[in-house]
């Protein structure tokens, strides 16, 4: 790989060299926006830049490490953070990806920004998502698609594709995300970094539109698990700030020991698998790769069984589910969008309102069962693991696969139950990648563990990965970056004019 970078280093690591004195947060931030001006012309993933104020708050870190006694400093002092561009950034412009929103400069950060600023963290810009927020493909008509750092031509998930993507081509070294069906998994698994999803309410969020539901967990990426529990245990901090909204799902939590994982002993982890929970659409090429990967993992661990799950009804309870969210989130602003707002919203809108209310309620009671169903497997398994996605990276220029193998895909989130059904039951799950498929794409697992057990989940998946860093096969793969910088892509330009098209087909 030859010499290793600041803009190389995990965030675990460059931090410990900050507090050591061995490395300064302007040099690593200088190493970053190198990076960033050299790979994402290619990939289009950092489409807002603060480059100016970071590097000043670099600056005023480095100072700060002179005068330690008097200050502590905080978890992620002097770290470059990419933040995701649905989490408003006092200061810097907002945009949630829609063209309407091209001129919002917010007054306030989101709390999750807040929370990153308030330990430390330099916010060095602002990444890709599909319009609001919604799709398994970052593309939107302000900024254009987001390319896959392996493939440029393939898309890199969603809807935190570009953190997904920055993090995988080492342009900071921690990025928030959000998961609404997927949004923080799918992106990593595509992209070869992780992704945590969160029990609900280990995460506030401020800005929920409905007081108790599973769905749109904010959360942490990173390129290793730890550097992911690192975020996760700021972000997850409970603190109240006068004027700011309390989210009501909040419970109380020792957010500091997210950050310190237990030493899992493989031989005595009990791992339960499941190649579609039971029924979801996935392909027959990632079933294969699945199954190759356990052949793998089965010697790694105490033991590995196929779970009996049925989440079979995961993809209906979703979709209903998500037609009460879509009313509750955007009834206030449906009658202003135009004829091309983000077309997965307006399909998701437009069902909810011919959905009858008893056909929601009938789902509300079903999720309970599939809950209580699930749950249950957690008496005989300590984590249990399923793929990441139901497909290899498809074109960016998609909105999403139109069969998978001969089956037609019936709307944006059919082929999403993998991780949908996850957010339908609120179970942790940590995204891990796995090395590469057949395509050279990376793939990425699910480790999913018990309710509100979210430490336990990512120190299992730490002690995965360390076993797969020493298997080529299943290693976490690295983008090729010197031929990043001579790739000619389209990702912006053509982008827009697919973004455009799929709005108005």
């Amino acid at each position: 790989m030859g010499e290793v970078r600041p803009c190389d280093l995990d965030a675990v690591a460059a931090r410990a060299l900050i507090e050591q004195g061995d490395l300064s947060p302007v040099e690593l931030l200088e190493s970053c926006i190198e990076q960033i001006e050299a790979i994402d012309p290619a990939v289009n993933a950092l489409v807002i830049r603060a480059f100016d104020r970071a590097r000043s708050e670099a600056r005023s870190a480095e100072a700060l490490l002179t005068r330690r006694d008097d200050h502590r400093l905080g978890a992620l002092h002097g770290l470059p953070v990419a933040i995701k561009d649905l989490q408003p950034t006092e200061g810097i412009t907002t945009t949630f990806g829609s063209a309407e929103m091209a001129g919002n400069v917010p007054a306030q950060d989101a709390g999750i920004v807040a929370k990153v600023r308030r330990a430390g963290g330099i916010v060095i810009g602002k990444t890709n998502i599909p319009e609001y927020s919604i799709g398994a493909n970052t593309l939107n008509r302000l900024f254009g698609a987001t390319g896959n750092p392996f493939d440029v031509t393939r898309t890199c998930g969603g809807s935190s594709g570009g953190s997904a993507v920055a993090l995988a081509t080492n342009m900071a070294p921690l990025a928030t995300g959000s998961d609404h069906g997927g949004s923080l998994r799918i992106p990593a698994c595509y992209c070869g970094v992780v992704g945590h999803r969160s029990t609900p309410g280990v995460v506030p969020y401020e800005d929920r539109t409905i007081a108790q539901t599973f769905y749109s967990v904010q959360g942490p990426m990173g390129r290793t698990v730890a550097d992911t529990a690192l975020l996760l245990s700021v972000v997850a901090q409970r603190t109240q700030e006068r004027g700011r909204s309390f989210d009501p799902m909040a419970f109380p939590l020792d957010a500091d020991s997210l950050a310190s994982l237990d030493d899992v002993d493989l031989a005595t982890l009990r791992v339960g698998y499941t190649e579609d929970l039971g029924g979801a659409l996935v392909s027959s090429e990632i079933r294969e790769e699945f199954r190759h990967r356990l052949a793998r993992i089965r010697p790694l661990v105490g033991s590995l069984e196929a779970a009996p799950v049925d989440l079979t009804a995961g993809a209906e309870v979703d979709w209903l589910l998500r037609s009460d969210v879509f009313v509750a989130q955007y009834h206030r602003d449906a009658e202003h969008w135009d004829e091309g707002f983000n077309p997965n919203i307006q399909a998701s809108y437009g069902s909810a309102l011919q959905t009858p209310m008893a056909d929601i309620a009938k789902a509300r009671r079903r999720q309970v069962d599939l809950f209580q169903s699930f749950n249950a497997l957690f008496h005989d398994f300590d984590v249990i693991l399923c793929p990441g996605v139901s497909v290899s990276p498809f074109e960016w220029r998609d909105l999403f696969p139109r069969t998978v193998d001969s089956t037609p895909v019936v709307n944006y989130m059919a082929w999403l139950t993998l991780t949908a059904a996850i957010t339908v039951i609120g179970h942790p799950v940590t995204a891990l990648p796995c090395g590469l498929d057949r395509h050279g794409l990376p793939f990425g697992l699910q480790i999913i563990g018990r309710v509100y057990n979210d430490r336990r989940v990512l120190s299992a998946a730490k002690a995965l990965e360390r076993a797969f860093a020493s298997d080529p096969v299943l290693a976490r793969p690295m983008p090729d970056f010197a031929y990043l910088t001579t790739v000619d892509s389209d990702c912006r330009d053509g982008g827009i004019e697919a973004a455009n098209q799929a709005a108005s087909s």
